[in-house]
């Protein structure tokens, strides 16, 4: 049986760019990886967030929307919260950190785990949980050494109109193994140690609106375009309409829709994210891909200017 290795990327959409930018960066020490555009909409920044180099199951993107007029509405058909995982030990140094930066949160627990849930500036529904699985991320920001900062991925709790139906394609069709359930939610796990736990709320939840505050989509990895188009051809055989390949010049993605209304990618781990950027200069400049690159002076014109904070990599 076919089996996906985990989590890729989540994507979502928020408010205005520098915020996005200085909480993910100046308060959770994550690395701005890649600043892009939109492909599909080149008037929109396109963010990637992740470890040191973008390892795939580390890296969050947004599509930042600073004059929309509406927030959307988590809910059924979407990502309901994203986890990132990080060392044991390292809650006490994230609560203080929480704290610090005046961030309410509270805590949680689901499946013998403790988790720290809070919400960044523009709505999205966040959570820390400490495990042991993944290496340490030896990038930081303002005092956030490797002993606690964020590795990656934990997971992701799911929000489905008919979490049935989601839980059987998790684990028909991509393979992803059960390990249990207790009253709200049911827990599967992919292969990788990071980005590997799934939760899904038992109960249907009424659908979602997207818009800022929301994830977009959730995307699973497949080694390189072979394997992507063998999950293509497996996911097309079980009924699913997926699209053409798409090409995001840092990976290849094909799209599709699950039962439960949330809207599924399968990315590719390759070329990844320094095929225009050395690693000690990631996300330093905007980088557009080839159809878009005669028109720099009239995007960078339409785009907000944003300032990125340094980071120090520790040694």
């Amino acid at each position: 049986m076919k089996k996906t290795k985990g989590i890729h990327h989540i994507s979502a959409i928020v408010g205005h760019p520098q915020e996005n930018i200085d909480f993910y960066t100046r308060v959770l020490g994550l690395r701005l990886v890649k600043r892009t555009v939109n492909l599909d909409d080149p008037g929109t920044y396109h963010f990637y967030f992740g470890d040191e180099k973008g390892t795939p199951g580390t890296i969050i993107t947004f599509f930042p929307w600073p004059n929309a007029k509406y927030k959307g509405r988590i809910g059924g058909g979407q990502v309901g919260v994203t986890s990132y995982v990080i060392p044991f030990g390292a809650m006490r140094f994230w609560e203080n950190r929480l704290k610090e930066f005046f961030i309410p949160y509270k805590k949680s627990a689901r499946f013998g785990e403790q988790y720290l849930q809070f919400v960044d500036p523009h709505g999205l529904h966040l959570e820390l949980v400490e495990r042991n699985e993944g290496k340490r991320n030896e990038w930081s920001v303002d005092g956030i050494t490797s002993e606690v900062a964020i590795k990656g991925f934990g997971g992701a709790l799911l929000l489905s109109t008919d979490p049935e139906r989601t839980s059987e394609m998790l684990y028909k069709v991509l393979g992803l193994d059960f390990v249990g359930e207790d009253e709200d939610y049911i827990r599967f796990r992919s292969l990788d140690d990071l980005g590997n736990i799934i939760d899904i709320k038992k109960d249907p939840v009424p659908q979602g609106r997207m818009g800022v505050g929301t994830v977009h989509h959730i995307a699973w990895r497949a080694d390189e375009q072979m394997d992507q188009a063998q999950w293509k051809k497996l996911i097309e055989s079980d009924g699913y309409q997926v699209t053409d390949v798409k090409d995001r010049n840092y990976f290849h993605s094909v799209y599709f829709r699950e039962p439960g209304e949330i809207l599924f990618e399968i990315a590719t781990d390759v070329p990844g994210f320094l095929i225009d950027e050395p690693c000690d200069h990631l996300g330093e400049e905007l980088k557009l891909p080839p159809q878009f690159k005669h028109l720099r002076g009239k995007i960078e014109a339409g785009l907000l200017p944003i300032e990125v904070p340094v980071a120090i990599k520790n040694d």
